[in-house]
């Protein structure tokens, strides 16, 4: 209890005991919207490193499942997402703010001028022009490389940002 008798008071609780209580209603909204249990708890990001490089270029293990994966050594957001793996630069193309996941809206949101993407990059609404950046990228074995000095703008360049795109099957 705390000195002011609110037993139930989120002031009361921890940090983290907030922010697992958080995660808990996101994914709790996301199962409501009817997306499946794995998927829900998949979606939320996990900061990752690159497993190796192949010359300059990072390499990643594939996910098993749906999933944001960030590396912000590299500036890359990885995300697997219906059978198919993209890589984004982590910034918005508006004015290279961080972009964000957000777990309730199933997007990522920049905070600075409230832009939003889909989970494959596709560009909603917002004062960004154009989809997300994407890197160009490669599969190798069990892993994939992302070729950070290749990255495709969807105005300038439509059939590389198009084509930047590997397709993954079950549990690679």
């Amino acid at each position: 209890m705390s000195d002011d008798g609110c037993t139930d008071c989120v002031l009361g609780r921890s940090r983290r005991d907030f922010v697992r209580e958080a995660a808990a209603t996101a994914v709790g909204v996301l199962l409501a919207l009817g997306i499946s249990p794995e998927m829900a708890v998949a979606m939320r990001p996990s900061v990752i490193a690159a497993r190796r490089r192949i010359g300059a270029d990072p390499s990643y293990p594939i996910p098993a499942a749906d999933g944001i994966q960030i590396d912000k050594k590299e500036d890359v957001i990885l995300v697997r997402w219906k059978n198919e793996m993209f890589a984004f630069n982590l910034s918005c193309p508006h004015q290279n703010t961080a972009l964000h996941w957000s777990d309730a809206d199933h997007q990522f949101q920049c905070p600075k001028h409230h832009s939003r993407y889909q989970p494959n990059g596709t560009f909603i609404d917002g004062r960004a022009t154009r989809n997300m950046d994407r890197f160009s990228l490669t599969k190798a074995g069990n892993d994939v490389v992302v070729h950070i000095d290749v990255m495709h703008k969807s105005d300038a360049d439509k059939s590389g940002w198009a084509a930047s795109v590997v397709t993954v099957t079950g549990g690679e």
